[in-house]
């Protein structure tokens, strides 16, 4: 587990705001990695015409088409992120590394122990684009 760059390492707090936890190995998905990228290229190629250099997926039906993971809310909310040149799901603490592991690209796992730590971790890949619309 290792603290997200856009935060303070472990070592500097007991309570990281969010960070990216890899453990084990990628889990089987439901279609093959070069499916997941087919349709990444295409939302990216309308993200390039229309001018978007951010997508942000809330809804479990689009998380999954997009990334592969398919997870159960527990109350709190989940994610995914995609830029030109990433695809980072976005995922509550309680699910620990399953995120990662079931996820076609990269994971971000964020703490409850702060409020608005879901919406940092979007930033955090988002890079704070269009923030005024989140």
């Amino acid at each position: 587990m290792t603290a997200h760059p856009n935060t303070t390492k472990f070592t500097d707090t007991a309570r990281p705001e969010i960070y990216r936890f890899h453990n084990g190995e990628k889990a089987s998905q439901a279609f093959d990695a070069a499916e997941y990228d087919r349709r990444l290229a295409g939302l990216r190629k309308i993200m390039e015409d229309t001018g978007v250099e951010a997508a942000v997926f809330t809804s479990m039906h689009n998380i999954a088409y997009y990334s592969g993971f398919l997870y159960c809310a527990f109350g709190r909310p989940y994610g995914l992120v995609v830029t030109p040149s990433e695809s980072v799901t976005i995922s509550a603490g309680i699910d620990a590394g399953q995120p990662w592991r079931r996820s076609h690209q990269d994971n971000i796992t964020y703490t409850d122990w702060q409020r608005d730590n879901y919406w940092r971790a979007v930033r955090s890949v988002s890079g704070g684009r269009q923030s005024d619309r989140l």
